[in-house]
């Protein structure tokens, strides 16, 4: 089979056949020269993936039972499938359950942090820790794939600003303000409306958000608190893992007066891959997903929607999506639908990135 007919690499991340083990369920798949040619030089940057938690759960944080560098069926993701993807940076969620007392669930997140770094260092051939754009643009140019930490929920902080900041110097570059319930200061998508959808303690937590150069995340808080965020926030907010309300209408999607908004802030809807999220018209698959970016470019335009699969956070996913090893089926139907070269581009990962810089230039000019 010629080269130019089978993805397995970018050319970034070129390797021997033998250093790996397998493929995932994209990994044959013929692609066009094309799709080849642009997914390949192009910076991928996934906003959301869970399998942190996936490695607490299945091998209680012990890295040895489990080798990434062969194909787990156990979960989306592990080394050999990242590649075949291409991707070039991953934000890895450190998730708690909202279920544990809010003391504990610091203390779990410290450790789901220190899992990340560790996984980073065990397989250090594929990954690079990353705090910054400078990061991610120096791993790639490294042929490795940026890893980035994302706390998944304002529970981790036990209403506190000096834990808040403690876990940016831990090396968290986003915080999901909450997850499936309220907390005393924010609405979630999926809870009882609150009195007040954020309050003045939550103002507080974007505003030091905003100060320590930490993305603000709106995945999993309500329509009403998205639009609250989104009046104070003087950054780019991101929602790193949530699809179009108007396509879907699910309590976690994101409606289209706040695509608006997002918009003249300057943020970033990374489309969530959860077949629940995405789902419209009885079909689940690779075009179901894109039919969320076109809307978002749509209403939102060009420069403000990305990717946050959700992997190993999700048990559905669309057909053609299995693993992260099916990245390049989202180009070849980007392409099909004639976007441009720059714009699939900025899809990919260039709209994060774009995001993400702005918010460290912010910090630069007010220090």
């Amino acid at each position: 089979m010629k080269a130019s007919s089978l993805f397995v690499v970018g050319w970034f991340m070129t390797f021997s056949a033998s250093t790996f083990a397998g493929v995932g369920a994209c990994g044959n798949t013929h692609y066009s020269d094309e799709v080849l040619r642009i997914h390949q030089s192009s910076l991928v940057v996934d906003g959301h993936n869970d399998l942190p938690w996936g490695l607490r759960t299945h091998a209680d944080m012990d890295l040895t039972k489990f080798n990434l560098d062969t194909v787990q069926n156990n979960f989306h993701t592990d080394m050999v499938r990242l590649r075949q993807g291409g991707m070039g940076a991953q934000f890895w969620s450190a998730y708690v359950p909202m279920s544990q007392p809010q003391a504990s669930a610091v203390k779990m997140t410290f450790e789901q942090m220190d899992l990340i770094e560790r996984m980073a260092k065990k397989y250090s051939s594929t990954l690079q820790l990353a705090l910054s754009t400078k990061d991610i643009r120096q791993a790639r140019l490294k042929g490795k794939i940026a890893s980035l930490i994302g706390v998944e929920g304002g529970h981790s902080i036990n209403n506190s600003l000096e834990t808040l900041t403690k876990l940016y110097a831990k090396g968290a570059r986003y915080m999901t303000l909450t997850h499936s319930k309220n907390l005393d200061w924010i609405e979630s998508a999926t809870d009882s409306p609150m009195s007040q959808p954020l309050n003045a303690f939550g103002e507080s937590v974007v505003r030091e958000m905003n100060a320590l150069g930490m993305l603000v995340d709106i995945s999993h808080v309500s329509a009403r608190a998205m639009r609250s965020v989104l009046q104070v926030s003087t950054s780019p907010v991101i929602a790193s893992h949530s699809s179009a309300y108007s396509v879907t209408q699910h309590p976690r999607n994101v409606p289209d007066d706040v695509l608006q908004t997002i918009a003249s802030n300057g943020g970033v809807v990374m489309v969530n891959f959860y077949n629940r999220y995405i789902e419209h018209g009885g079909r689940v698959n690779v075009a179901t997903l894109v039919d969320h970016i076109d809307h978002i470019v749509k209403v939102a335009g060009i420069d403000h929607v990305g990717l946050g699969s959700d992997y190993d956070g999700v048990e559905l996913v669309p057909d053609g999506l299995e693993d992260v090893s099916c990245y390049p089926s989202i180009t070849e139907e980007l392409l099909k639908r004639h976007y441009s070269e720059s714009d699939i581009r900025k899809i990919l990962g260039e709209n994060l990135m774009r995001a993400f810089q702005k918010v460290e230039e912010l910090i630069s000019t007010k220090s």
